[in-house]
């Protein structure tokens, strides 16, 4: 089998497809336009996040037997259309859930104990022991909306803190004995903090927004390393300077695009973003929640197995 790699990955994937007998194919760096003209001749698609694969370019890759992401999410492909065509979707959700709980963990720890604006106050020449003064995360309740890889790993290291987990998912019966599932309605009257583990579906577009946070019986923090377009940021804002928001540990913002740098370089910053950015009590990072130098090659070798799993000589 042919397989176009589209995106650079860890070198095992690579080197253990040569050896199962794959013909491999690097492109990391050609238009999809020159991509499409070529991709006839392919069995395999590798792909991070380079392009959207959508209908389109799917009717041209005529040989396609499967597309596999390295990551979590489909959402840059379109599934439907690729299972009507018999294309097998591949993803690699268990490559970086570890990775994903620990950084979401580390996020609520920093916000909990305001590190991030301690360490910033110390460099200046502060010493602000009383408003520094931390929350302990011991015996909180924590609601997961979202229970599958990413929220089962958060949810077990939140069991290590004697915490309470809630989780909520539009799938029945996924909850474990590291988190009860229950009804939106109950996390909301309960959870201290609220963290998303879901995809990008028309269901989560913009779910987070003004009343989706009123609905929450007390002031909670929250944390975001799924998708930036499931939270209204105004709203996120609003709900920050109101104090319905204590803090927001955010790894994928809602305007995350692939030049998403441009907009600090231009006039057009949009106004919440620009507020959210100057909040003592947000964090941010740059979409690294899975981006672990652990993951790299966990995700690379579930790829390579699934593919071997269904496509691999006998």
């Amino acid at each position: 089998m042919e397989i176009l790699h589209l995106d650079s990955n860890h070198p095992i994937l690579i080197e253990e497809l040569a050896k199962a007998g794959f013909r491999n194919t690097e492109d990391y760096i050609s238009p999809r336009e020159q991509i499409e003209k070529v991709i006839q001749n392919f069995d395999g698609i590798v792909i991070r996040s380079r392009f959207k694969i959508d209908s389109d370019f799917i009717d041209l890759a005529t040989n396609l037997k499967f597309i596999a992401r390295v990551g979590a999410g489909l959402d840059s492909i379109d599934v439907d259309y690729a299972k009507k065509k018999n294309i097998k979707m591949l993803a690699a959700p268990e490559g970086n859930r570890n990775a994903v709980g620990e950084h979401t963990l580390g996020m609520l720890l920093s916000l909990f104990n305001n590190l991030n604006r301690a360490d910033r106050e110390v460099r200046e020449g502060k010493w602000n022991r009383e408003s520094n003064r931390g929350t302990e995360l011991d015996g909180k309740i924590v609601g997961l909306i979202g229970y599958g890889n990413t929220g089962k790993a958060f949810a077990k290291k939140m069991k290590g803190f004697n915490c309470t987990v809630l989780c909520h998912d539009i799938k029945p019966n996924v909850g474990n004995k590291n988190g009860t599932q229950v009804s939106l309605k109950t996390l909301q009257e309960m959870a201290d903090v609220l963290s998303l583990h879901t995809p990008w579906t028309p269901l989560t577009n913009k779910m987070v927004n003004k009343d989706f946070i009123s609905a929450f019986s007390k002031p909670f923090w929250f944390l975001n390393t799924a998708r930036g377009k499931s939270v209204v940021t105004a709203d996120l804002v609003a709900a920050l300077k109101s104090g319905k928001i204590l803090g927001a540990g955010l790894d994928v913002l809602e305007y995350e695009k692939s030049s998403f740098e441009s907009l600090f370089n231009s006039e057009d910053l949009p106004g919440p973003l620009a507020e959210l950015i100057k909040m003592d009590n947000v964090i941010l990072s740059p979409h690294i929640a899975g981006w672990t130098v652990e993951s790299k090659e966990k995700l690379a070798q579930t790829i390579f197995e699934k593919i071997m799993k269904h496509f691999g000589r006998s």
